[in-house]
């Protein structure tokens, strides 16, 4: 599906339309269409900068921002791939180090549908042909690219000799698309068919640097890595991170690396510093010093990502002293992280929306004790739940009697603000809610 994107460029707009009535109605995973579409390109994905590939449920995103910072540290230039995009289609693509420019993006768009006249390529498949042939245009030292959907049949998995493969924290979501029955894919329990489909961006001879999972979660990676004729190199086993003395402390059966903790809120933060930290560490196609992961956990930034939001149009309406933070997590893995965060923040009035394919209650429950009051707000032009059903879903399961739908949350913003007492205040449920609460608040990525 073509996200709803939006651009302000007359130009960027005509190819996002021209895009938007070629694709299918749904993204449809597999790799004939993006393999067909790259080779009338000439072949792009094989002509990059040594690749940091990035899959997971959760955090990979983070990790990739993290793998950014440490390499722009270093003083090198980092072309970056990541999904979706929050306000702008141009943050998708970060070009050595700055986000595509719109006539540039414009005429790039316009070259790739070119060539996907016939081919029935999907939005993200002509997007991401379109980031490999930017990135391929122009110098750069090394290439992060963010896995979209699952891995095996991602459209960015054509990518043959990564540098180094990574994957993130692993859970339930998009169980529509990756728990699908298929020929000749053994029948496997929700979650082993999870880490299954991401692990399947293993190559042959790359590391595949992951996270700790449970023991058969671990078994699909492992089969899967073997499968290839990857390197399989788990958390736990082949390394581990531990906060330590105010620091985090990465080590493995070579090397050890002291940093300081990431800035980004939320202890979930360590644990991708620590992944992006890794996979420098297991590749050998660029020289990341350590002074550089060190600095990246300082100055990395990730939007939408337990983000502080700042003064601005949306949150001036509240009393001074108030808090506003904003998170696109959207699944059961991200209620448990926000839960972490929040570890020792009481009395938290939450603002939701979510999609209606999401696992509301999974969600909300692991923050349920924080929670003093609740609204819920659509998620224009995408489909959602009813806001008069996650309130109902949320005094009835969870037992919070302030409740509260409503259209929108500028709205919700001045419901609360009517007691003119500073509020702790948590946007959450939608990377799409938290494009509209950013615009809202001239909060715009760059």
């Amino acid at each position: 599906m073509a996200d709803h994107a939006k651009s302000d460029h007359p130009a960027v707009q005509a190819q996002l339309d021209r895009l938007t009535a070629l694709s299918p109605g749904r993204d449809t995973l597999g790799l004939e269409r993006i393999s067909a579409l790259c080779a009338r390109l000439g072949n792009p994905q094989d002509n990059l900068p040594p690749v940091f590939h990035v899959a997971g449920t959760n955090g990979k995103g983070s990790t990739c921002a993290f793998l950014r910072g440490a390499i722009e540290a270093a003083g090198l230039k980092c072309h970056v791939y990541s999904s979706p995009h929050l306000v702008r289609f141009n943050e998708r693509i970060r070009v050595a180090g700055k986000l595509i420019g719109d006539d540039a993006l414009a005429a790039l768009l316009s070259e790739v549908l070119d060539h996907a006249e016939g081919l029935q390529a999907s939005f993200f498949e002509v997007t991401t042909a379109a980031a490999f042939l930017a990135f391929s245009r122009t110098p750069a030292d090394a290439c992060v690219i963010e896995v979209g959907l699952g891995g095996r049949l991602d459209a960015t998995n054509i990518i043959r000799k990564p540098a180094v493969c990574g994957i993130a924290s692993l859970g339930l979501d998009h169980e529509g698309f990756l728990l699908a029955p298929e020929e000749g894919i053994p029948q496997m329990e929700p979650l082993d068919r999870i880490a299954f489909e991401k692990a399947g961006i293993a190559k042959y001879g790359v590391p595949l640097v992951t996270q700790a999972y449970s023991p058969s979660m671990q078994q699909s990676v492992v089969e899967q890595a073997n499968r290839a004729g990857a390197i399989p190199t788990i958390r736990r086993k082949d390394w581990e991170a531990e906060i330590s003395d105010g620091q985090l402390h990465y080590q493995d059966g070579f090397e050890q690396v002291w940093v300081p903790l990431p800035t980004m809120a939320g202890r979930h933060q360590s644990d991708n510093a620590a992944l992006a930290i890794a996979m420098i560490m297991h590749q050998s196609l660029i020289s990341i010093p350590r002074e550089a992961m060190a600095k990246a956990m300082q100055t990395t930034r990730w939007p939408a990502r337990m983000q502080l939001l700042s003064p601005g149009p949306l949150v001036d309406r509240l009393p001074v002293g108030s808090e506003v933070w904003l998170d696109g997590g959207h699944n059961p893995d991200a209620g448990n992280a926000l839960a972490k965060a929040l570890d020792k923040v009481a009395n938290v009035d939450v603002i939701c929306g979510l999609l209606k394919n999401k696992d509301a209650m999974g969600f909300l429950k692991p923050i349920s004790s924080k929670i003093t009051s609740f609204q819920a707000v659509p998620i224009p032009g995408h489909e959602h739940h009813a806001p008069e059903d996650l309130c109902s879903w949320v005094r009835t399961d969870v037992g919070i009697s302030e409740t509260r739908s409503s259209p929108s949350v500028a709205d919700c913003i001045d419901h609360l603000a009517t007691d003119r007492q500073p509020r702790k205040v948590l946007i959450c449920g939608s990377l799409y809610l938290a494009g509209e609460v950013l615009k809202a608040n001239g909060q715009i990525p760059n």
